[in-house]
């Protein structure tokens, strides 16, 4: 049997799959959250068609799995006066909430998101083709992160929960929300990397307009119903459609306080210069990064080529945080070439539901012909595909390929290829990859293999200044979500993780007043009458 049909042999019949794996009927969506009801849809719907494909008469084809609405700008407006209207310039019903109240409303929602847990995994599966056991991981530690910013919350509250008296001035200071929040999450992790923005957004008092992504819009629609019953009307409202059509005037409303969106600099770029008051949209971004991985001629070989692999290749290298290009030091890049190819041909290839497999199909119906222009263009500039079968496609499935020796003229040294293709640059100095990292536009992370400490200790002192997280002996990763992630350049606007999210979406607020016996007496008044939310002593356990 040929590689090829080896590669075609993975997609089975619909009698095939197993029945614990399939989804219960194909999804079709003919409702919306905007302004507290799930509004019904009878227009335009996008087909969602998995990147699982099955065998047809016509050869192997997607598999539809259902379809979600194709809202217009008329619907995205009446979601963002839904949320103007909730937040109300800070007297709804939401932002003056107590925030043990809004904790309460968290928590609720939680219990109902964990209730829907076998379906949204199944569609985090079928719709992006992440495998089954990462997905169930994806889920789990969605709702972690939820905990852990209830908890983190918590803490900021009890630690604001007094006075503060400085040079005959008592102030309470406190977290206040932002206001409109407009929440773009990514395909890779559709449900994870949504949250980690959207969760804290909600729960410090903003109200919100969501915008599911293109590829993983599915899987949030057995949620609607626990936002809808768990928050105030108003405060969540999904929008759908083509982002082109529907985001911009959103933004050239001026009605927008907060963006986030985890995606690409160049559309970041382009919404933010739609609103017509610059200075007052704060905006929360994840985006482009090339992380390098530096192996110099001290490193582990062994562990090097570990963690290359599970960093380039982990959800098919679909990650902001895959390590996407990898210099290697000339006097070992033979040997870890060797060991490289190795550790890659024993890499599990399959339908995402096979237990252990590594490789799955890609969700981006145009990602294999991109991918493939990258390696043709690399050919054309003095490069090779080293290892067997590297770059062989089968519809959705492309079999990660090992390019060397990878140069400047190449794609592959610019751009960020986001999937399962590994390119590898051979130097001699130290200089040539921190240049590297120096003239790029990204800045998110890189990773240094080596055993010297003195070589380790001169590099770090110079990467800080050019990404924001630098790996030692370790690929590059989000986690732990207590870290601060971020990234310098191009690659990220503001600061994600449990803590930093929460103040990322809210401003330090106080209320203050001179120290004498009537002002003393008013505060005693107001708090111990619990007549205000903010001015309060109450301590949240």
């Amino acid at each position: 049997m040929t590689f090829s049909e080896q590669l075609e042999n993975i997609f089975v019949t619909e009698e095939e799959i197993p029945a614990e794996f399939k989804l219960p009927s194909e999804v079709h969506q003919k409702t919306y959250l905007s302004n507290g009801e799930m509004k019904q849809w009878d227009g335009a719907v996008h087909e969602v068609y998995s990147p699982i494909c099955v065998p047809t008469s016509e050869g192997l084809k997607r598999k539809l799995i259902g379809t979600y609405p194709v809202c217009t700008q008329a619907e995205a407006m009446e979601a963002l006066d839904a949320a103007v209207a909730a937040y109300d310039n800070g007297r709804g019903k939401w932002p003056t909430m107590s925030v043990a109240d809004r904790i309460a409303c968290v928590e609720n929602f939680t219990g109902k998101m964990i209730e829907q847990k076998d379906i949204v995994v199944k569609l985090i599966m079928w719709e992006i083709g992440k495998s089954y056991a990462d997905s169930v991981k994806e889920f789990d530690r969605t709702v972690e992160y939820i905990y852990a910013t209830i908890d983190a919350l918590k803490d900021i509250d009890r630690d604001s929960s007094r006075f503060n008296i400085e040079q005959g001035i008592v102030a309470q200071i406190r977290r206040s929300p932002l206001g409109v929040v407009l929440c773009m999450g990514p395909f890779n992790y559709p449900l994870n990397e949504t949250f980690t923005t959207l969760i804290p957004a909600i729960i410090m008092g903003n109200t919100l307009l969501f915008k599911p992504p293109k590829h993983g819009t599915l899987l949030h629609f057995p949620l609607l119903p626990a936002f809808r019953d768990c928050f105030p009307k108003g405060v969540v409202n999904t929008i759908y459609g083509r982002g082109n059509t529907i985001v911009p005037d959103l933004m050239k409303s001026g009605k927008i306080n907060v963006l986030t969106l985890i995606g690409s600099s160049k559309v970041a770029n382009e919404l933010k210069k739609l609103h017509p008051k610059v200075n007052r949209l704060r905006a929360i971004l994840g985006l482009d990064a090339k992380n390098a991985a530096i192996v110099t001629a001290n490193a582990d070989i062994k562990l090097a080529v570990q963690e290359t692999v599970l960093g380039a290749l982990s959800f098919n290298g679909q990650r902001c945080t895959a390590l996407k290009i990898i210099f290697v030091h000339k006097t070992i890049a033979e040997e870890f070439l060797k060991q490289l190819t190795e550790e890659v041909s024993e890499l599990k290839f399959g339908m995402p539901w096979v237990k252990g497999v590594s490789l799955t199909p890609l969700p981006e119906p145009n990602k294999p012909g991109y991918l493939q222009e990258c390696l043709e263009d690399a050919r054309q500039n003095g490069a090779s595909v080293i290892n067997e079968n590297g770059g062989a496609t089968v519809e959705s499935f492309f079999y990660p390929a090992i390019v060397y020796p990878v140069n400047s003229k190449m794609k592959l040294y610019r751009e960020e290829q986001f999937g399962p293709i590994i390119p590898v640059v051979p130097y001699e100095s130290m200089e040539e990859p921190i240049e590297y990292l120096i003239d790029s536009t990204h800045g998110q992370q890189v990773s240094i293999f080596s055993n010297d400490s003195a070589e380790v200790a001169s590099s770090i002192d110079i990467l800080v200044n050019q990404v924001s997280r630098v790996n030692i002996n370790a690929q590059c990763q989000r986690g732990p979500d207590v870290f601060p992630f971020t990234g310098r350049k191009d690659s990220a606007e503001g600061t994600l993780s449990v803590v930093d999210a929460l103040r990322s979406f809210s401003i330090r607020s106080l209320v203050a007043t001179k120290l004498n016996e009537h002002n003393k007496n008013l505060l005693n008044e107001i708090v111990s009458g619990e007549d205000s939310n903010f001015l309060s002593t109450k301590f949240i356990f």
